[in-house]
């Protein structure tokens, strides 16, 4: 048994019978409830659409730099004077006192940092303040660190 073709579609309607329409008939506000979930489902599409333009480096990708004295970094990002990295400290590995042009911001990932007499294990967080020196900083059994501030060759020049 074969279907009937389907019939081809409408022609759209005039604009001067949309408008007359619509005034004829005032939409009904939404309720909250369906508001926010035609807001969720929209900015979801427009998210989905926009995830390729996002940077995402996974752990195995990039390229680490050694800087000598067993420190390596790998930068994750960077914009003007402003980098996003991870710096890997070996045991003993130090940083010399030293200044920033902006803030520095520090995540210690693995491992702990003293900075001075400071102490800053896995989880911490440390702010190195624009224009303030820093003390030594040492790995005594080896860290992993997430950086975002300078560039460190320009961080290091006291």
């Amino acid at each position: 048994m074969t279907r009937p073709p389907t019939p081809p579609p409408a022609p759209p309607l005039d604009d001067d019978i949309v408008a007359m329409l619509d005034a004829a008939v005032p939409p009904e506000p939404l309720d909250a409830a369906a508001h926010a979930r035609i807001k969720r489902k929209l900015l979801n599409r427009i998210a989905e659409d926009c995830t390729p333009q996002h940077r995402t480096l996974q752990r195995d990708q990039g390229a680490w730099r050694e800087l000598g004295g067993g420190l390596a970094m790998k930068v994750l990002h960077r914009d003007g004077d402003v980098m996003s990295y991870l710096m890997r400290m070996a045991p003993g590995a130090q940083l010399p006192p030293h200044r920033h042009p902006i803030d520095e911001e520090c995540v210690v990932l693995e491992g702990q940092v003293r900075i001075g007499s400071l102490v800053v294990g896995a989880g911490g967080f440390h702010l190195g303040a624009k224009d303030v020196l820093h003390e030594t900083i040492v790995s005594v059994d080896g860290a992993l660190l997430y950086l975002r501030g300078p560039a460190p060759t320009e961080a290091l020049a006291i």
